[in-house]
């Protein structure tokens, strides 16, 4: 969702630093891009934090940072150039489609109500329904289960290292969104796009 869907880290990085702040400590965009970006809460914490955050102070921390988020975001929400509409030519040409986030469920849900998508997903999930988080492949493998197709007839459409690498370790193929990293910055991809206005079924397609 977070750089595929919508653009958000720039509201993500405010969210953390006013969250830091509070607590004397300023990371640098550099960081940011090297540990927060596609990464669960509970890794960017404990890294800035520099100790275990787990536990009842985890869902209390995650709260607070992703409530300053969704207040700083939501007045903004839009999604990529073409998304929308290239969702509706899959969907017209029998693909089944389904969002697959590290983000709380609650910030899905903002995003939900925001960009007209949700009727397309034949599944949803966010960081409540999985165990382990990205680079692990489990919230895919889980999403191509509830939309009852093979891993390897998946495209997975990611912005982040980690959620590269989890797709990766899904045995999908791959199409990097270049919203918030070069395409040096991620593992290799099947396919590389800055947005979607030139995307088609057809060149989802030929990927296999």
């Amino acid at each position: 969702m977070d750089g595929v869907i919508v653009h958000t880290n720039p509201y993500h990085s405010r969210a953390f630093r006013e969250f830091f702040s509070k607590r004397n400590l300023s990371p640098t965009e550099e960081e940011f891009a090297q540990h927060m970006y596609g990464k669960s809460n509970s890794y960017i914490l404990s890294h800035f934090l520099q100790r275990v955050v787990e536990g009842e102070e985890l869902l209390q921390m995650e709260e607070e940072k992703e409530g300053l988020f969704r207040e700083l975001y939501a007045p903004y929400v839009e999604p990529i150039t073409g998304i929308v509409a290239f969702m509706h030519d899959l969907k017209a040409n029998g693909a089944v489609l389904g969002v697959a986030t590290s983000a709380p469920r609650a910030n899905l849900d903002l995003i939900l109500s925001k960009v007209p998508i949700q009727e397309m997903l034949g599944s949803i999930l966010a960081s409540e329904d999985v165990k382990k988080h990205k680079p692990d492949p489990e919230v895919y493998l889980s999403s191509a289960k509830n939309l009852g197709v093979e891993p390897a007839q998946c495209v997975v459409f990611e912005d982040s290292f980690s959620g590269v690498s989890a797709a990766l370790n899904a045995g999908m193929r791959v199409v990097g969104v270049l919203s918030s990293h070069t395409r040096e910055e991620l593992p290799p991809c099947n396919l590389y796009i800055n947005d979607y206005s030139d995307l088609s079924y057809e060149k989802i397609a030929a990927l296999f």
